[in-house]
């Protein structure tokens, strides 16, 4: 056979393979896309009035742009959500923002079927501060072992469906709250300890962003919660060698 037939048989054959979906290339069908989703009529006890409906139209915002295979996705609350677009703050393609501004832990583990499905690259946790905020105004979350206890749930279930994803479990940032710092110190030494047991490393945010008080820096937020540009641009440069890495 001529080498010239020899490429255009084995090109047709690629373009073939590629197009039928053989090595897990294809994105899945519609119904089966459509499973991967918490369907509308799902509620997390945990949700406040606003977030119920928030969450909800977030679901469908990712149905409509569905992770692909290998993307590197941040997973979170509003602190994520409020990354916006995170390949850009990265300059690193396929990094994808699964933030929920006011979900907890629970509404996180309802929502892992479209990550492990797609085996990302990598996915970065950062969850925990709305759980203990219930805890002090609602107090309908038993604990904050519970939360630290549900952050190591959400890590084994992503290894055990999509063991070659590289996760990172990012401690619970400080907040100018006073009366939450004794709880987020209590996640994060959970976070910590466990690592060592678990299939994951520690991003250790936290003591970058606490001040002397053990509070948030005010010079990385606008209302003592949430991060400003400083804030995001100090969080892009401790992840970023780390997302290098891992491509």
């Amino acid at each position: 056979m001529k080498p010239n037939h020899f490429n255009t048989i084995f090109g047709f054959t690629v373009l073939f393979l590629l197009s039928t979906g053989c090595g897990n290339l294809s994105q899945p069908s519609q119904s089966k896309l459509n499973s991967l989703y918490p369907p509308e009529s799902t509620t997390i006890e945990y949700h406040t009035h606003w977030t119920v409906p928030h969450y909800t139209e977030r679901i469908k915002e990712f149905k409509a742009n569905p992770l692909k295979y290998g993307d590197i996705v941040f997973i979170g609350n509003s602190i994520t959500e409020g990354g916006n677009d995170w390949s850009e703050k990265f300059g690193i393609p396929n990094v994808v923002n699964r933030g929920i501004s006011g979900d907890v832990t629970d509404g996180i583990l309802k929502r892992l079927d479209e990550i492990t499905f797609f085996k990302p690259k990598a996915v970065l946790i950062l969850i925990g501060i709305n759980d203990l905020f219930n805890i002090y105004y609602h107090q309908q979350i038993p604990s904050a072992e519970y939360v630290g206890e549900n952050i190591l749930k959400i890590t084994e279930v992503i290894h055990k469906k999509s063991p070659e994803t590289k996760i990172f479990a990012q401690t619970v940032l400080p907040t100018s709250e006073d009366y939450l710092k004794d709880n987020i110190i209590i996640v994060n030494k959970m976070i910590k300890a466990f690592q060592p047991e678990k299939d994951y490393e520690v991003i250790d945010l936290y003591e970058a962003f606490v001040n002397n008080e053990g509070l948030l820096k005010k010079d990385l937020t606008y209302d003592g919660l949430h991060l400003n540009d400083a804030g995001y641009a100090l969080w892009v440069e401790m992840v970023k060698p780390v997302l290098i890495s891992t491509n």
